[in-house]
């Protein structure tokens, strides 16, 4: 669920746009965010391993 709120809340509408703000919002955690830091880090993996069309495919439910 929190991966989902993530993926919501930084959402540009692309997959290297979803990247590059999440990798913008690690630059402001503070050193002891570690679990922040690293399930940042997975949902970053993850989208790096979706193509651009499986990325468009997604859907991210709003309520």
């Amino acid at each position: 669920m929190l991966r989902l709120m993530r993926l919501m809340l930084y959402n540009t509408g692309t997959r290297q746009g979803l990247v590059r703000e999440l990798r913008l919002m690690q630059c402001y955690l503070m050193p002891d965010e570690t679990a922040l830091r690293e399930l940042s880090e997975q949902v970053i993996e993850k989208l790096k391993r979706l193509t651009d069309a499986e990325f468009a495919g997604l859907e991210f439910p709003m309520n």
